[in-house]
């Protein structure tokens, strides 16, 4: 098999491709033969060493594929399936062994590529949307990169769920993905000051929930765009960590909720990952939730996909393919 591993954290020629021998999977678990791997923010996390791991290590959460083996007592999946997963490292691979709890049958007629696509991102929109802050008719949300990978699925489903989508983008290209996805307003925050245009189209009440995945540039000016005992929901940090701050100031700015939640806590039982994966597969396969894959780059070309998605070059979802 072949595999992109990290031996020393730094940035995007940190990563190498290596032969490895061919995994075996042990009990409880099974072996992917990956077709359509995932890129995410938090695989450059794990890369620059901000997220530490045992090195060496194997990059990519996410994949898609058919099980070619499997180990003692695994019963959720056979021989031939078609599956995707999230939640497993060493995905950025040709073959995987991964735990069979993890694995989500692919709807007939989804891609392997759409099935990778959708794992991390749509799970990820799907409880922020419907668990962490779950939307209602009326609600409104503010919704950072809205033009990104979770941005364009979160919008998607805030408007299934009834509400009204404020986005923010950083040139006009991105602002008409946004439009595209239901965003209700675009802001471009590159020309202006969102915390004054949220205010401004909610004639100064502020929205219920802020979806934030970008972080250190933005969380201080989205505490300020939320109406008193409104939500924070700060899932990613793309433009950094936000640094320690008084918990006084959510006293001060309306008796605030603040929230750091993780995918792997909202698919904590493989009752939730199927409800959750279930969902977000049977959408897309049916068309009501629309997935841009913007770029497929070739497995031993995962240093130039990394370099893409920091370099804020990317709509939508990143795909390497062995």
């Amino acid at each position: 098999m072949k595999a992109i591993r990290v031996h020393e954290t730094g940035g995007p020629d940190a990563m190498q491709l290596e032969e490895l021998p061919d995994p075996t999977p042990g009990p409880g678990q099974a072996a992917i033969s990956i077709e359509a791997a995932g890129v995410n923010f938090i695989d450059v996390y794990f890369r620059t060493g901000l997220y530490p791991a045992p090195m060496p290590f194997g990059l990519g959460l996410e994949a898609a594929g058919t099980v070619s083996a499997i180990g003692e007592g695994v019963r959720q999946v056979r021989v031939g399936d078609r599956v995707a997963y999230t939640g497993q490292p060493g995905s950025y691979a040709t073959m995987n062994v991964v735990a069979a709890d993890s694995l989500v049958a692919l709807p007939s007629g989804l891609s392997s590529r759409d099935g990778a696509a959708a794992m991390l991102q749509g799970t990820t929109a799907h409880y922020l949307a419907c668990a962490t802050y779950p939307l209602q008719k009326g609600d409104h949300c503010l919704v950072h990169a809205a033009a990104g990978g979770v941005g364009l699925l979160l919008c998607q489903i805030a408007k299934k769920r009834g509400a009204m989508v404020i986005g923010t983008v950083s040139t006009e290209a991105k602002a008409a993905l946004a439009r595209a996805a239901g965003a209700d307003h675009v802001i471009l925050y590159t020309q202006q000051d969102f915390v004054a245009e949220v205010k401004r189209i909610t004639e100064g009440r502020g929205v219920d929930v802020v979806y934030d995945g970008v972080g250190a540039t933005t969380f201080e000016g989205g505490l300020d765009c939320l109406r008193p005992r409104g939500t924070m929901a700060l899932f990613g940090q793309s433009s950094g960590p936000v640094p320690p701050f008084d918990l006084s100031i959510l006293n001060w700015k309306g008796s605030l909720f603040v929230t750091r939640p993780s995918l792997i806590a909202y698919v904590a039982t493989r009752d939730e990952l199927l409800e959750r994966a279930g969902d977000v597969l049977g959408w897309i396969n049916d068309g009501s939730l629309s997935l841009r894959v913007e770029h497929v780059f070739p497995l031993a070309n995962a240093a130039d996909a990394h370099r893409a998605l920091e370099g804020r070059k990317t709509t939508g979802k990143i795909i390497l393919e062995p």
